[in-house]
């Protein structure tokens, strides 16, 4: 990232040192497809990856690799957003979590409310929190279906590596319903301006690579139904937490940005520190449905609370029938397995927990993958659960 003379002499980033000259230099950069290798096509500086051609690319470990090297390249250095077209090759589960979540959204409005959003008002934008979590209660069964996707779990793995945690939050934008504001994400994102500027620039250059952000289309998402505004290559702005707010900031998104028709079954990646924004849905009839995905890596805190315990005890028997049913594949069940389950084994009690044969404690993904390897029964399941739980606490 560039920029760095901005804290040369205080080690901070304050926003009226930012000049928008540094952002135009980034933002003027352009990319074509023949810079990489396994884009199909480069659109409004956006690569478009087509995983009907790339999906056995994931079942080939070092092919995998060399795929993920390539998207961890765009979100650091280039431009910061990867399209992947087809990421669902079916796409009756996100019918199914669709139905869910329209059923979630409607519960929750009768019992509370409107809410408001991130950067955006309360009104025509629905928002679930923790649509992880609820879908999970709702029916553990869709919700091994619709996260068993490898190409998900490689984009989630690319930028963050191995036992990533995943958390979702569903967007409905019904026509009518508002842009949001021009904004980085989850950590420095959220603070205020004040805030921000009491952390020194490591923190701001540390801020993106401990969060991925994400977004399934729930159903076909034309230019007029608002798909997310982005602005490339603005991830590379190192002081770019400081000045979003700023209002010719802010005009340069707006006169900058960039949008893509997505279609249902499709994933958008993107580095939490580029410029973007939810779009305004100026369509007549399209209820435009997102699930949001804020990926924090095991090194890091997370956005919200999941109870992940609760959510192996219902996915487990759940998966055990769904791989009955329809034969998933190592990387599917894996890919699943890593959106529930708690991977990193810490915080822990060494004195009650501790590293046996190695440096770390058994991680609740590893009993999850251990039951299903030695076929436990759900109750020794639930049982071993419950007892890292309790040596973990202690």
């Amino acid at each position: 990232m560039a920029n760095y003379a901005l804290s040369q002499t205080s080690g901070y980033f304050l926003s009226n040192d930012c000049k928008i000259a540094d952002l135009e230099a980034l933002t003027n950069l352009s990319l074509d497809v023949g810079d990489l290798n396994f884009a199909t096509d480069v659109q409004k500086n956006i690569p478009i990856y087509d995983m009907n051609t790339l999906r056995d690319r994931l079942r080939m470990p070092s092919a995998r690799r060399a795929l993920m090297a390539e998207w961890a390249y765009i979100f650091s250095d280039s431009a910061g957003v990867i399209v992947l077209k087809n990421a669902y090759e079916d796409t009756s589960a996100i019918d199914e979590a669709s139905e869910i979540f329209k059923q979630i959204i409607a519960e929750e409005k009768e019992s509370s409310g409107e809410g408001a959003d991130h950067f955006a008002a309360a009104g025509n934008n629905d928002r679930i929190w923790n649509s992880l979590q609820k879908l999970c209660e709702k029916s553990p069964t869709v919700f091994a279906k619709y996260f068993a996707n490898p190409a998900i779990d490689a984009a989630c793995e690319a930028w963050l590596g191995p036992n990533y945690q995943m958390t979702a939050q569903v967007n409905l934008v019904r026509p009518g319903g508002k842009a949001q504001t021009c904004h980085r994400d989850y950590h420095l994102g959220f603070q205020t301006e004040e805030m921000c500027a009491r952390y020194p620039v490591q923190v701001h250059l540390l801020s993106p690579l401990m969060t991925l952000q994400g977004g399934i289309a729930h159903c076909d998402m034309p230019i007029e139904s608002g798909p997310t505004k982005l602005l490339p290559f603005s991830q590379k702005y190192a002081a770019g937490y400081a000045a979003y707010r700023r209002a010719d900031f802010q005009q340069h998104f707006e006169d900058n940005y960039v949008q893509l028709d997505l279609n249902k079954g499709d994933a958008l990646f993107f580095n939490p520190a580029l410029y973007h924004a939810a779009g305004e849905n100026t369509s007549q009839d399209i209820e435009r449905l997102v699930n949001l995905m804020q990926i924090g890596s095991a090194m890091g805190r997370t956005l919200e609370n999941v109870d992940r315990i609760g959510m192996c005890k219902l996915l487990y028997p759940a998966l055990k029938e769904v791989i009955a049913s329809e034969n998933l594949s190592p990387s599917e069940i894996n890919a699943a397995i890593s959106v529930c389950a708690e991977g990193y084994p810490f915080p822990t009690n060494l004195d009650t927990d501790p590293p046996v044969g190695g440096l770390a404690p058994e991680s609740q993904k590893d009993i999850f993958l251990k039951a299903l390897s030695e076929k436990w029964s759900d109750v020794n399941f639930i049982r071993a659960l419950d007892a890292q739980a309790e040596k973990q606490t202690a």
